[in-house]
């Protein structure tokens, strides 16, 4: 029997959430599974995961296959360095400790251009924010000064027919009455 650790869709239509299972690679997509390690939100930027830890490890020791996806949400939290470094403990390449220093490194850099992707994302929408109302204040403008020169226009040509009429010759206005 063949063990996956792979994604099952929940959520909404356009709103997806994942469990992240660990299943019989021939059950279905969103059917039986033998446990659930976490959750995959994609929608958030960046992508939230939360999940356990040491449970999709343990399932990574013990041979299970991580599908494509489910590979790259496990890269990317440290999993699979972990994994790595704990095989090279076990080949007796470098003792545990030293295993740890370096999961510890990897894992605070990784934590550190997480952050910076997050500040980056937060400067990203505050500054387009700024630009959408800078853009309406400037319509604002243009749309206020179109107007009063549309009412200038009014009163002008209202102003010209008032002089127009006071001008007019009694003659004119004698012969219409008639």
């Amino acid at each position: 029997m063949p063990v996956k650790i792979r994604l099952s869709r929940q959520g909404r239509k356009k709103i997806p959430y994942y469990h992240i299972v660990v299943t019989d690679g021939r059950a279905p997509r969103d059917g039986k599974y033998i446990e659930r390690l976490g959750k995959y939100y994609p929608k958030t930027n960046p992508a939230t995961v939360d999940f356990n830890f040491d449970r999709a490890l343990y399932w990574l020791q013990t041979g299970a296959q991580p599908t494509d996806t489910c590979r790259a949400i496990l890269s990317d939290s440290g999993v699979l360095m972990k994994k790595h470094l704990l095989e090279g403990v076990k080949k007796n390449a470098f003792s545990a400790e030293q295993a740890e220093t370096k999961f510890q490194a990897w894992f605070d850099q990784k934590n550190q251009k997480t952050e910076q992707k997050k500040e980056k994302a937060i400067k990203a929408r505050d500054d387009a924010a700024k630009q959408w109302l800078e853009n309406e204040s400037k319509a604002r403008e243009v749309k206020a000064a179109a107007i009063q020169k549309k009412q200038a226009a009014a009163a002008k040509t209202a102003e010209g027919a008032e002089s127009a009429a006071s001008t007019e010759s009694p003659e004119k206005t004698e012969s219409t009455n008639e």
